[in-house]
Parts: C-alpha cells; structure tokens; sequence
C-alpha cells in the first residue's frame, strides 16, 4: 500500500493536532517551517510532521490548509506557483474560517494553478490523538475528489455538506458567528456587570436561570484571550458572510472590534481580562461554597 502524503500548511495548535493524529496512522506529513520559531519546529517534531520545501509540498496527495484566517490567501498565493510547476496536481483544502467571497478567491488561485480545490472546514478542538478520541470534524463541500476516502483512514472525521463550493465556508461562518459571537457577547457583558459591582448578582441569576450557558461561558471566555487577535478577523468575515442584511453586518464588524480591543489589552495591561477573571473567580468560590 502506498504511503499517502499529506501537507500542512501551518504548524499551529490545530495543524499540529491533525498533523499528528495523521501520522500515527501511518501517513508521511510534511511542513514548512521556513521562518517559524524554533518552538514551532520542535512541536511539528514532536508530531512527527516532516520540514519540506515547497516544492516537495506541492508534490504532495493533499494539501491542507490550517492557519489563522487572515492567512489564507497569502498561503494560496505562496504555493501556487510550486503547484503550477508539478505534473501531479494536489487537492487542495481550504480549512479555514473565511467568508465565501475569500473562500472563492482562494479557490481561483490555486485552481489556475491546476490543483484539485476542495472547500473545508474544521469544527471541534484539536483533540488529544494520542489517546485516539474522535477529533475534530472535516467538513467538505464541492465536488469531492473519489480519493478523498484516504482521509478517514488517517484518523479524520471527513463529512460532506451535501452542497457546492461555499457550502462548509457557510457552515463554519454560521458556527463562528453563534459560537465566537456569544463568547465575546458574554465577555462583553460580564466586564460591564463587574465595572458596575453587579459580578456576583450575575453569576447568582444566571446559575439558578440559565446554568448552561453559564457553564458555556465559563469555559469559552479564557479560551478567548490568546486567540482574540484571530477571532477579530475571523468576525470581520462573518460580517462580510452575513452582508446581505446590513444590521447582522454591523454587529459582526462590533464584535470583531471588540476582539481586537481585547487582543490589544492582553498585550497590554489586561486591563479587561483581569476583570473577566474576577467574574470567573467568583464562579469558582460559589462552586466551592456549594459543594
């Protein structure tokens, strides 16, 4: 049986998850670790994820591409001249969180470049492989390659959308813009509620009224700091996503205002993380006083 060869585009939390859950099921990954940290290299490593040119990238069965979204045309573009130049063309999935018009753009590139483009997503955390959990989802939409059956033999959960090329960039805008909008909704509001004394009466209400959400929260808000720089641009595609209604547009281009506040303020002072871990600390003390 043939080794497949799978190409990642980014050395990331995500794209090291997937990377790694790849190999341990047999498949070659390559990378390209051309100007990323040495702590990037010794995860990919780690991983088991091979450093490729581009060139033996573009040579590769599939090409995945796994970063933050405001890198993903440049990516298209960086590679498309080494997929022009090889005789065997790659399939090219895009992963990541983009409008449908980016979404396209990236198709026109790498397609003029004669590679096989699939439109993706990925839903779920990047998973512990090594203790072989289910992962994250793969959504796919488009005309799907026949060989594209590979990658659930790699350890990944590949599902169609049942829809044409927009159909999973649709998908993951409509669960970004629930998932990312109601965690920088509830930061939002939980800032608001501590500058103004009312943190504890908040927690109060919503553990007896809405103790779900209340747990959603609490999990997805430290979540949020780190990764608010991408989910600021991440939103701005959402709104352009939601465009054709021009209110739902103008909230999502306020939330993405209000991750790129917030990523300013954790390289800052965090000034508005502090309070959000207030909040969270009184969580923490009620759930120790009921138990």
């Amino acid at each position: 049986m043939t080794t497949p060869v799978i190409a990642i585009s980014s050395a990331g939390q995500m794209g090291n998850a997937i990377g790694h859950r790849m190999t341990r099921r047999g498949a070659r990954v390559l990378i390209s670790l051309a100007g990323r940290s040495q702590e990037s290299a010794q995860r990919a490593a780690k991983a088991g994820m091979v450093n490729a040119s581009d060139a033996d990238i573009a040579a590769a069965d599939f090409f995945l591409s796994i970063a933050p979204p405001h890198e993903a045309v440049s990516i298209a573009q960086r590679f498309a001249a080494a997929i022009a130049r090889n005789e065997r063309k790659i399939v090219y999935f895009e992963c990541n969180a983009l409008s449908l018009e980016t979404t396209k753009e990236v198709g026109r590139i790498v397609s003029a470049a004669g590679a096989r483009f699939v439109d993706g997503c990925i839903i779920g955390a990047a998973g512990m492989p090594e203790q072989d959990d289910a992962g994250p989802a793969l959504y796919l939409s488009g005309e799907l390659p026949s060989d594209v059956a590979t990658l659930l033999t790699l350890g990944l959960r590949a599902r169609s959308t049942m829809g044409p090329i927009g159909a999973a960039s649709a998908l993951k805008m409509a669960y970004a813009g629930l998932n990312k909008g109601l965690t920088g909704l509830a930061a939002a509001m939980v800032v608001a509620a501590t500058r103004a004394g009312a943190a504890q009466a908040l927690h109060d209400e919503m553990a007896e009224s809405q103790p779900q959400l209340l747990k959603h929260i609490a999990h997805s808000m430290p979540d949020m700091y780190s990764k608010a720089y991408r989910w600021d641009f991440e939103m701005r595609e959402v709104a352009r996503f939601a465009s054709t209604d021009p209110e739902v547009e103008k909230l999502f281009e306020c939330m993405a205002s209000f991750y790129a506040g917030f990523a300013q303020d954790w390289r800052g002072d965090k000034k508005v993380a502090s309070q959000i871990d207030e909040f969270l600390a009184t969580l923490s003390s009620s759930d120790e006083r009921r138990s």
